[in-house]
């Protein structure tokens, strides 16, 4: 009687561990199988994700996730953008906003273009990922990396002020104090993606005063770092001698270009500031 009982436990648990086997979870992301949901259910699976970025994955993915992202950003939903970047070899679902039952259409499997992004605003909805029909989804796919924003619209993450035109002496200031990656370098090459519609700026960085991710790397005992950062295609971004102070923001692992004058103007708009009592951080300039 008692080996019965175990034997009946034993078999209880090892059933327990293979369906949660097919999924991880913590606050910020999320993986998951399609093999543990009924291909004959209409019931959509439930994913709940509380910070300001993450991922989610989904593999062989059949039915349908609601993705409900809760932030631990003190603000109005109406004040969120969210972003979403699908991972390169993302296939197999198509991807809607769901709001009171109405499903909006956000992105296609087919339409899927690495690197893109796709921002909205939070207030619009949840994710609804619904899997596309298959012959054979074992080697679909779905996934992305997540961000939100605060008080940034649509527009503003698109088309950033500084990113697009010279920044003023306040903007200078506040991006050499707060951005995650400010760094003095020059220019080493700039190239441009026409299907991504961004360029990519090369850098030779003599020094770093803050970098969020190791964005740069020291080039044996030289004292320099190489690396890169990223900006819109419509700036139009060219090759300039001389050196700049480069800030960024981190965004999806890359750094997004920010403010970037010109390593002596940003040295006299600092001093100016720092005269009048005005800089709003210390930094050491040469």
């Amino acid at each position: 009687m008692l080996n019965t009982v175990l034997d009946s436990l034993i078999a209880v648990l090892l059933v327990c561990k293979a369906a949660t086997s097919q999924y991880s979870s913590n606050q910020c992301s999320w993986k998951g199988s399609g093999l543990t949901h009924n291909a004959h259910s209409r019931d959509v699976e439930q994913v709940y994700l509380r910070c300001s970025e993450g991922s989610l994955e989904w593999l062989y993915p059949t039915g349908a996730l609601r993705v409900n992202l809760r932030t631990n950003i003190a603000t109005s939903y109406k004040d969120l953008t969210v972003c979403i970047k699908p991972f390169k070899d993302s296939k197999g679902a198509n991807i809607y906003l769901e709001k009171v039952g109405d499903l909006k259409l956000l992105m296609t499997e087919e339409d899927h273009v690495p690197s893109k992004v796709y921002c909205f605003g939070m207030d619009q909805g949840a994710l609804f990922i619904q899997a596309t029909p298959q012959m054979d989804i074992s080697r679909k796919i779905t996934g992305f990396q997540y961000e939100l924003f605060k008080d940034r619209t649509v527009a503003d993450l698109r088309n950033a002020p500084a990113s697009c035109r010279p920044c003023n002496d306040k903007e200078v200031l506040l991006a050499a104090c707060t951005s995650d990656l400010v760094i003095r370098g020059t220019i080493r090459s700039v190239s441009h993606d026409q299907q991504q519609e961004e360029s990519r700026i090369d850098i030779f960085a003599d020094k770093i005063y803050r970098q969020k991710n190791k964005t740069f790397q020291p080039i044996g005992k030289s004292g320099k770092w190489l690396g890169y950062i990223k900006t819109l295609l419509h700036c139009g971004v060219k090759e300039g001698e001389g050196d700049f102070l480069f800030t960024g923001s981190m965004h999806f692992g890359e750094a997004q270009l920010g403010c970037a004058p010109r390593y002596k103007d940003f040295r006299r708009i600092y001093k100016e500031a720092r005269d009048k009592g005005e800089n709003p951080c210390e930094l050491t300039t040469d």
